[in-house]
């Protein structure tokens, strides 16, 4: 099957939260979705914080990778990283999260980034193995820490 690569645009806003929902159900974390499609609108097509890329077969979505801009001082230049990155369950093992990979690393190139980068649960064995496999290394030292919600509210107005 030909896949080919599409960025989203604002009328995409429903189909890119169908997407992060779909998403988000696979990682047993579906009730942490607040996102809408007025606040998707919002943040990437307005603010343009975020770009979406679809994967496509036969004209049809068949996956999606959510990315945006970061920079590392250490390399002293910008990065991409990717939040999320989902294909539909009938379309995996085909090699299509490989292709998209290989868009997202080259779009990177092309924008002369330093870097390609994302998180992945602990307990996705699959997605690891796979992501092993292209090269991709992983950050045995490093943990992520997050503020959010009434944490991040109480540290601002302190």
């Amino acid at each position: 099957m030909d896949l080919t690569f599409r960025y989203a645009n604002r009328g995409d806003a429903s189909l890119i939260l169908h997407f992060i929902r779909e998403l988000a159900d696979y990682e047993k974390m579906l009730e942490e979705v607040v996102a809408t499609k007025q606040l998707l609108e919002e943040w990437i097509f307005e603010q343009k914080k975020a770009e979406v890329l679809f994967a496509m077969v036969g004209g049809k979505e068949i996956g999606f990778a959510l990315f945006f801009h970061n920079f590392s001082t250490f390399l002293g230049k910008s990065g991409i990283y990717l939040e999320d990155l989902y294909v539909k369950q009938e379309y995996r093992g085909q090699g299509f999260g490989k292709r998209i990979l290989q868009e997202l690393a080259s779009i990177a190139l092309e924008r002369n980034c330093g870097r390609l980068e994302w998180w992945c649960l602990d307990w996705n064995q699959p997605s690891i193995d796979f992501y092993l496999s292209i090269g991709a290394e992983p950050m045995k030292d490093w943990t992520v820490y997050r503020l959010t919600g009434e944490t991040l509210k109480n540290l601002a107005l302190k």
